[in-house]
């Protein structure tokens, strides 16, 4: 195992306690280290994996605050999303490389998921675009490209947080009833990701992934403590730019 692997849990900690105090998720933050040690379709798995046990350990914190139409309204069209999204980064990891990059070739994955990076960078480091909201009759349509653009890549908890800002829903409510919406979209993508590569890359790296989680999970508890005390826009600023550096990494063939 290489030596600077052991950062990939410290990262979850971090991002397992952020997400729970802030607009973006565990996978926000924990795709681009994998990324720095894996190919992106399994570095996209590996996370899918970590993001879903945590999911799981934050519902168990956080289930009788569940609005649950809220997540029947959001989460049954962000299954269907969450599916066909990841059936797209299955083909799209398929493509042959579009040109040689610094260190290595850059194929369509490479080039969407920068492109993801960089809106998703863009919006943490943005106020005006960090409290965009749209009304509740956007509700299903929101559901569905949340659940899509998590399928591909993971990244789903700003969009999400843009359609439910408005749904009237008090602090407690509006983060339990996120996290179930994001486990739907996570039982969903795992499945379809489930290719004979990610299988054996988990199996290999099943010590990493345990660390990783339980992280995660240490995290979350930590982070459920800090939910009244704490504001984030420091840390926002700063993941939005490490993203925007990832983004620019993986565009330009250097991970």
């Amino acid at each position: 195992m290489d030596a600077s692997i052991p950062l990939i849990p410290l990262v979850a900690l971090a991002a397992s306690l952020i997400t729970l105090l802030s607009g973006f998720g565990l996978g926000t933050l924990l795709l681009p280290v994998f990324a720095l040690f894996f190919p992106l379709e399994v570095a996209i798995g590996l996370t899918a994996v970590v993001h879903l046990l945590n999911n799981l350990f934050k519902l168990g914190l956080l289930w009788k605050n569940i609005h649950w139409g809220t997540v029947f309204r959001f989460g049954v069209p962000g299954i269907l999303g969450a599916y066909l999204g990841a059936r797209l980064m299955l083909l799209l990891g398929t493509r042959n490389p579009l040109y040689q990059g610094l260190l290595h070739p850059v194929d369509p994955l490479d080039l969407v998921i920068a492109g993801m990076m960089l809106v998703f960078g863009l919006f943490e480091v943005s106020k005006k675009l960090n409290a965009l909201s749209l009304p509740p009759r956007w509700m299903m349509p929101g559901g569905f490209t949340s659940g899509f653009f998590g399928g591909l890549s993971g990244h789903q908890g700003a969009l999400r947080s843009m359609f439910l800002l408005r749904s009237g829903l008090g602090k407690e409510a509006f983060i339990a009833s996120g996290v179930a919406i994001a486990c739907l979209v996570d039982l969903t993508r795992l499945p379809t990701y489930a290719t004979g590569e990610l299988i054996t890359n988990a199996q290999h790296q099943g010590t990493l992934l345990l660390a990783t989680t339980l992280a995660a999970f240490i995290g979350a508890w930590w982070g459920k403590k800090l939910i009244p005390k704490v504001t984030m826009r420091g840390v926002q600023l700063s993941v939005g730019a490490m993203i925007l550096a990832i983004s620019g990494m993986l565009a330009s063939g250097i991970i």
